[in-house]
């Protein structure tokens, strides 16, 4: 009895620490609906520690007319686990659009105890959203190596042709070849940017601080096209350097803060563009050219107070060509899922009416650890 006792203490010492190795939220709730048990990534999910949750029921997070709270009375009642997918379970204090699936299943030796495994929903469509981001640019390589060689050339030709026309002509043509020159040359700049899909070289990674490109890319905006739009910023200063090519950070995040700045224009001075980074750990994903998954717990957040994405164009916004500017190409944000996926991250979007959020998720830098000292080695030679 005595050697009982002196195990359940390691024993329950490991299972917490498998429960929380477990990237999943995961809740055990008594027969009162109190919460017995919450692993680390559900005090994440929930907002709070388990020394809170623990003094708390689930109804105090979850509605009470909520799908998971019937999947609870479902499953003491027939004493079988149930597995329900896409289940809403917003509320004010876990917050909105909060979509998840649902494992819920009974615990043995605890009447009327449940246990429910939470798989949020945006851990698997960013997944999906990666994938087919990946797929979107992708699309555009072919056609950007066949642009450039098929039509830059004769492109060159044409305006070559143009120019020697524009000395012979009298001042009324002359303006018909000059802009024969001008379409000529937006042509050109059209290809050149689509270049960039077809550059399939790996990307040089090295330790970038991101608020300094965040700053960077703002003193641009700010001196440029966002000249009249409120900056705000909300940094996590203990975050550590994104593992990545600084040039290509850049480019992403100004891409990113030029597409905000034209949602917020028709809103003058009322337009504001908020800038947040943050560490989230949680997701690990598959990338191109890795056998191991790789975490994501860096978060860059891009937002503005604009009128949203229209409905109708919010799933393509990433595909090449797809714009509902006048004069845009469609490629600006189709260029940042590419460099995004080559640095093996992940692009969202969130939209509303009150603004649009796009967030991108990377890998940190991690210090490679020096090979320990092999002092037998060294007295052997």
């Amino acid at each position: 009895m005595t050697q009982k006792r002196a195990i359940e203490p390691a024993v329950s010492t490991l299972a917490e620490s498998l429960l929380n190795a477990i990237q999943q939220p995961i809740a055990l709730i008594d027969e009162d609906g109190s919460i017995a048990y919450a692993n680390a990534d559900a005090e994440s999910l929930f907002r709070s520690s388990a020394s809170v949750l623990k003094r708390m029921k689930l109804s105090d997070f979850v509605p009470f007319d909520s799908p998971l709270m019937a999947l609870i009375e479902q499953v003491r009642q027939q004493g079988a686990p149930v597995t329900e997918y896409r289940v809403d379970i917003s509320s004010p204090r876990i917050g909105a659009d909060r979509m998840v699936d649902l494992y819920v299943g009974p615990v043995p030796d605890r009447q009327d105890s449940v246990l429910v495994v939470f798989q949020e929903r945006s851990m698997a469509d960013k997944i999906d959203r990666q994938m087919t981001h990946r797929g979107a640019a992708r699309s555009v390589t072919g056609l950007a190596a066949m642009l450039a060689h098929e039509i830059k050339n004769p492109l060159s030709g044409i305006r070559g042709a143009a120019q020697l026309l524009e000395s012979s002509v009298g001042e009324d043509d002359r303006a018909l070849t000059r802009l024969i020159m001008e379409e000529t040359d937006r042509i050109v700049g059209l290809v050149d940017r689509m270049e960039i899909f077809s550059d399939e070289r790996p990307v040089e990674k090295t330790p970038v601080n991101i608020h300094v490109v965040f700053d960077h890319v703002r003193a641009i905006a700010k001196n440029g096209f966002a000249r009249d739009v409120t900056f705000e910023d909300f940094y996590d200063p203990s975050l550590p350097p994104v593992f990545g090519n600084r040039d290509q950070l850049i480019q992403i995040f100004l891409n990113l803060i030029k597409n905000a700045a034209e949602a917020v224009a028709p809103r003058g001075t009322e337009g504001k563009i908020t800038l947040t980074t943050a560490f989230r750990p949680g997701i690990r994903l598959s990338v191109p050219g890795s056998k191991e998954k790789v975490s994501l717990p860096m978060e860059f957040c891009v937002h503005d107070n604009g009128s949203g994405v229209p409905d109708d164009m919010f799933p393509y916004i990433f595909d090449p060509f797809i714009t509902s500017k006048i004069n845009g190409s469609g490629l600006g944000l189709a260029l940042v899922a590419k460099l995004v996926g080559d640095h093996g991250g992940v692009v969202e979007c969130d939209s509303s009416s009150s603004g649009t959020t796009f967030r991108v998720l990377m890998p940190a830098w991690k210090e490679d650890k020096p090979a320990p000292h092999d002092a037998t080695a060294e007295t052997t030679q």
